[in-house]
């Protein structure tokens, strides 16, 4: 585009928004007076709205999806020619594109060996969720039914998904939720002197030995499953401690517990290896991933499993009700595999994870040099190029910058034509932490241009 919009009266694309279009977390009383935001083109990591301006994208789609960046047309050419051969049969059959995308995925998954398509993130957590429960029916007499999900942690939408989610906004009026689902305790090792008894020499492990307390509180009968994102994204871009997955996993085992890693946000990429869980050594059950599966060329996410598990649910033939008795409607399109196996083609061709290892030590460096720069800093962490930068009004006390100025640190980026995130409708008192998700195309000018413009905002914002 270059700037230029062939404006085929976009003034009533606009009236057709404000006036039928309910978007996605927005406060519309705004578009009353004036204009929702139409994205009109990408290419690369630029994005141009129905005004012509331009925005370098720091936040992949602004929900951590676009890893390729705009405008591949090798990868809406393989959905077009898909789309004209077959597009759509129930998941009950199968496909060409899944039956290959299944085995390319799995090809980067050791240890894993089915996959189960669906067409969102809460969805696939969902039949996650179902199957631990079937399982518990099957072998525990429904006893061992309970799920447990971290503090801070996200795992979608849905009701089911709200009540294993860790971000108390987000799940604000929106109960009573769904029992047996219990919260286990964050491990974010910059707050950790707020927990009571916290061991901040050994925090890690600790951090993890709280979830076993839990186990034993709710007795380890009752529990069938642990779902934990691999490095928590909407509570504040959380890498885990150092010790804390390895205990993870003796707990675990030690209490025949699944372990169910949800990389809808981390896989495919995002943190400069295949999946994130894959950056601590994690031999999961089950993992869930969507977003960048297909960097939003269209509709497809995935719950993957064990042999193992797969197997509980074909023992025995003859019982009507021994299979998972469960579909996703459009877990059955073509698009989506299509659309993932050209997205793995070109991470691969293009060498993208280690492009993503790469610009994300250039932004954590870049990010440091920021926080001796501006008192306001007061953390920076992250992993490949999934990076969060907590604001604080006071360093020593690690005191949580009022979120309204945090939020005015984004819009004047977004001025600038820089889009960042933050956490937003999150933890209460906590939605302080800058978040940055550029695609896995990042180059070092693109870096330097989101970080730039960050600085000029802490400026104007703190001074």
């Amino acid at each position: 585009m270059d700037g230029q919009i062939n404006d085929n009266d976009l003034s009533k694309v606009v009236a057709a928004d404000r006036a039928h279009v309910w978007h996605h977390l927005v406060q519309h009383k705004p578009f009353e007076t004036g204009e929702p935001k139409i994205i009109i083109e990408g290419k690369g990591m630029r994005l141009w709205d129905q005004n012509g301006k331009e925005y370098l994208d720091g936040v992949s789609g602004g929900v951590w999806t676009v890893n390729l960046g705009y405008g591949r047309v090798s990868i809406a050419d393989k959905v077009r020619d898909q789309l004209v051969k077959m597009n759509f049969f129930s998941g009950a059959g199968g496909s060409i594109p899944a039956a290959l995308f299944a085995e390319k995925l799995l090809s980067k998954m050791p240890g894993l060996s089915r996959v189960y398509y669906n067409s969102s993130g809460s969805e696939a957590n969902e039949k996650a969720f179902k199957m631990v429960r079937q399982i518990a029916h099957k072998k525990y007499g429904g006893k061992k039914h309970k799920i447990l999900y971290r503090d801070r942690d996200y795992h979608g939408t849905t009701i089911a998904c709200l009540s294993a989610g860790g971000q108390d906004e987000r799940g604000a009026q929106y109960g009573p939720f769904t029992p047996g689902f219990v919260r286990v305790p964050h491990c974010l090792e910059y707050r950790a002197f707020e927990q009571e008894g916290a061991d901040l020499e050994n925090y890690g492990v600790w951090a993890a030995n709280e979830i076993e307390k839990v186990i034993l509180r709710e007795g380890p009968d009752t529990v069938g499953a642990l779902c934990l994102e691999p490095v928590t994204a909407g509570g504040g871009v959380i890498p885990p401690p150092e010790g804390y997955w390895p205990r993870i996993a003796e707990i675990c085992e030690q209490y025949d517990i699944l372990l169910h890693i949800d990389e809808v946000v981390c896989g495919v990429g995002r943190t400069g290896t295949w999946f994130g869980y894959q950056q601590y050594g994690i031999k999961p059950d089950m993992v869930t991933m969507a977003k960048g599966l297909a960097s939003g060329y269209a509709a497809i996410s995935c719950l993957v499993t064990t042999e193992a598990v797969f197997e509980m649910f074909k023992d025995d033939a003859v019982d009507p009700l021994n299979y998972f008795r469960d579909i996703s409607t459009f877990g059955g399109c073509t698009a989506g595999p299509a659309a993932g196996l050209e997205n793995i083609r070109i991470i691969e061709d293009e060498n993208l994870l280690e492009n993503t290892n790469l610009m994300g030590a250039r932004m954590m460096a870049n990010l440091a040099v920021l926080m001796e720069k501006h008192e306001v800093i007061g953390d920076v962490r992250g992993k490949g190029l999934f990076i969060g930068a907590e604001l604080v009004s006071d360093r020593e006390k690690c005191t949580p910058m009022d979120e309204s100025l945090v939020a005015a640190v984004v819009a004047d980026c977004n001025a600038q034509g820089v889009i960042i995130g933050m956490t937003n409708r999150s933890v209460p008192g906590y939605n302080n932490t800058l978040c940055f998700s550029p695609a896995l195309i990042a180059t070092a000018q693109d870096i330097d241009d989101i970080t730039n413009a960050v600085d000029k905002a802490l400026t104007k914002v703190f001074g």
